[in-house]
C-alpha cells in the first residue's frame, strides 16, 4: 500500500462505512473481519451457497442490510480485505493476526478499530447447563445456519436484543414458553421523552411488542430470575419471582439470555487507549471525541465497540471515524458532512441513553446473588468462593481479586464474568463501582490454536491483501 498503510477491524457497520469513505477519498484501507463474510452481528450473513430469505434473517431491516452488503462488495478492488481473520493483539503500530492456519504481524500507521459487542450477562444460577444460550448465539443460530435453539424455549433477561430476538423467533416458527423482562415497565415509561428521538425505531419496538401478545406470548416484566433448572440432560425449565414476589415456573427445553450489549474494548485497551466509565450504563469504554478519535493519535474507534448505540448510530460512527483520520492527514475537512453526521449522531445518544434507563443493568440482583451460583464458568468458581477471596486478601480492586480467585482467567477473559464480579466486589468493600476498576485485556484476546505457524514469505498469497467483497 503506497503511502500511509490504514488498517480496519472489524466488517460491521461501522467498519464497512468507514472502509468506504476512506475508499472514496482515494485511499485503499486493509479491512480484517473475523468473520467469513462481512455484514458483523446485526447483518450476520448466511454461508455462501446458503440460500435464505433476507426478510427472515433481517425482518424490517433487511433493505438496510442488503444495502450494506452490496456496498461492501462494491469496494472490490478499491479496499484489501482479509476475512476469517482475527486480531489477536496489538503491541505499537503492529497488529498480530491469525486466520486459523498462520500467525502474522502486519503493521500499521493509523488504525480504525470497529470490534463490535458482544453479549451482556448475569449468572442466574444454572445459567452453565447445556441449552442455555446468549441471544446473540441464538440469533447467530437462525442467521448462520438457519437453525432454531429447541422449543419450548424462554427469553430471559432485558434490553431491546431481548425483544428483537423474541420476534425473530416467533417469526422462524419457535415456540416461546415466555419472555422475562428484568426491567421494570414504569422505567421504559419514564424514558420515552428520550426514546421519542427515534420515533419509528420506538414504533416498530411497540409493534414487536404488540405482535408477540397476540400470537399469546406474554412478557413479564420486573421479575428475579431464581434459577435455570435442567441437569446433564439439558434445561428443563426456569423459577423466576414477579415484582411482588410471588414465584412462578416456566417449562423450557432451551433458555436464551443477555442484558444488552457489552463494548469488545480489549483491543483498544491493549493500544494503550484510554478508558472511561459510564455511571448510566456501568461499563467502561474507549475515551473518545465526537468523531470517534481516542487517546492515542493513531487510533479512531466506532460502532458499538465504542459505544453502544446500535447499528444506524455504528454507520454514522464508522463515516465520523473516517473523516477525522483524513483530516488528520490533512485532507480538506468535509465541513457539511460531518455537521450532518454529527447531527444525526446526536440524536441517537439521546435515544441510547432512553435505552439504558429503560433497560437498566440488574445490578441489585448481581449484588445479591447465592454462594452457590457459577460466577466464573471458565474456571468453575462460584460467588461465595469470591466473596471469601476478596475478604481473605483485602481486595480493592478487580485485578487483584482475580489473582487470587481467577474469576476472569479463563478463556473468555472476563467477557461473561467480570460484570457480576465488579459489583460483588463493589458491594462487599463498599466502594463505587469505578473504584473496583475493570479486567486489564491480556493478548490474545481470544483463543488460539497450538497448530497455528508462522507465514514464511514464499507462502504468502499473491492476492493476500486484494479486495474481494
Amino acid at each position: 500500500m503506497a503511502g500511509e498503510r490504514i488498517v480496519i477491524v472489524g466488517a460491521g457497520p461501522a467498519g464497512i462505512r468507514s472502509a468506504e469513505t476512506l475508499a472514496a477519498a482515494g485511499l485503499r484501507p486493509l479491512v480484517v473481519d473475523e468473520a467469513a463474510r462481512s455484514g458483523g452481528q446485526i447483518y450476520r450473513r448466511p454461508p455462501i451457497g446458503r440460500g435464505v430469505d433476507p426478510k427472515r434473517l433481517y425482518g424490517t431491516e433487511a433493505g438496510k442490510a442488503a444495502a450494506l452488503h452490496h456496498r461492501f462488495e462494491a469496494l472490490s478492488g478499491q479496499i484489501d480485505y482479509r476475512p476469517d481473520t482475527c486480531v489477536w493483539g496489538i503491541s505499537g503500530q503492529r497488529l498480530f493476526l491469525d486466520d486459523g492456519t498462520y500467525a502474522e504481524e502486519i503493521a500499521f500507521d493509523r488504525l480504525i478499530l470497529a470490534t463490535g459487542a458482544t453479549d451482556r450477562l448475569y449468572p442466574v444460577p444454572g445459567w452453565t447447563l447445556p441449552g442455555v444460550y446468549t441471544l446473540g448465539a441464538a440469533q447467530i443460530a437462525l442467521k448462520a445456519q438457519n437453525a432454531l435453539v429447541s422449543s419450548p424455549l424462554v427469553f430471559l433477561g432485558s434490553g431491546p436484543l431481548l425483544l428483537l430476538v423474541a420476534w425473530q423467533y416467533l417469526r422462524a416458527g419457535a415456540q416461546i414458553a415466555a419472555v422475562l423482562d428484568t426491567a421494570r415497565l414504569a422505567d421504559q415509561i419514564s424514558s420515552l421523552p428520550y426514546l421519542a428521538a427515534r420515533p419509528g425505531v420506538l414504533a416498530h419496538g411497540l409493534k414487536m411488542r404488540a405482535m408477540l401478545w397476540r400470537a399469546g406470548v406474554r412478557m413479564h416484566q420486573n421479575v428475579s430470575p431464581e434459577a435455570i433448572l435442567g441437569d446433564a440432560g439439558g434445561v428443563t425449565g426456569v423459577h423466576w419471582r414477579d415484582g411482588h414476589g410471588r414465584r412462578h415456573y416456566a417449562a423450557a427445553n432451551s433458555v436464551a439470555m443477555g442484558w444488552h450489549l457489552r463494548p469488545e474494548t480489549q483491543l483498544a485497551e491493549l493500544a494503550g487507549c484510554e478508558m472511561k466509565f459510564s455511571a448510566l450504563t456501568r461499563l467502561w469504554h474507549p475515551a473518545v471525541d465526537s468523531m470517534g478519535r481516542s487517546s492515542r493519535a493513531d487510533v479512531y474507534t466506532a460502532g458499538d465497540g465504542a459505544r453502544i448505540r446500535g447499528a444506524d448510530a455504528a454507520e454514522i460512527a464508522g463515516r465520523l471515524a473516517a473523516l477525522a483520520l483524513l483530516e488528520d492527514l490533512g485532507h480538506p475537512p468535509n465541513t457539511a458532512a460531518k455537521r450532518g453526521l454529527l447531527r444525526r449522531q446526536t440524536r441517537m445518544g439521546h435515544f441510547a441513553k432512553g435505552l439504558a434507563k429503560a433497560f437498566p443493568w440488574p445490578s441489585d440482583l448481581c449484588r445479591a446473588l447465592p454462594d452457590e451460583a457459577i460466577l466464573c464458568r471458565c474456571e468453575a468458581v462460584t460467588v461465595g468462593t469470591f466473596r471469601a477471596e476478596i475478604a481473605r486478601v483485602d481486595a480493592l480492586e478487580l485485578n487483584r481479586a482475580k489473582a487470587m480467585s481467577r474469576v476472569g482467567m479463563g478463556r473468555c477473559q472476563g467477557r461473561y464474568c467480570a460484570a457480576a464480579a465488579a459489583e460483588i466486589m463493589s458491594d462487599q468493600r463498599g466502594c463505587t463501582l469505578a473504584e473496583t476498576g475493570r479486567l486489564r485485556p491480556q493478548a490474545p484476546v481470544k483463543p488460539l490454536s497450538a497448530a497455528i505457524r508462522t507465514r514464511s514469505d514464499s507462502e504468502v498469497p499473491k492476492d493476500a491483501f486484494q479486495g474481494t467483497g
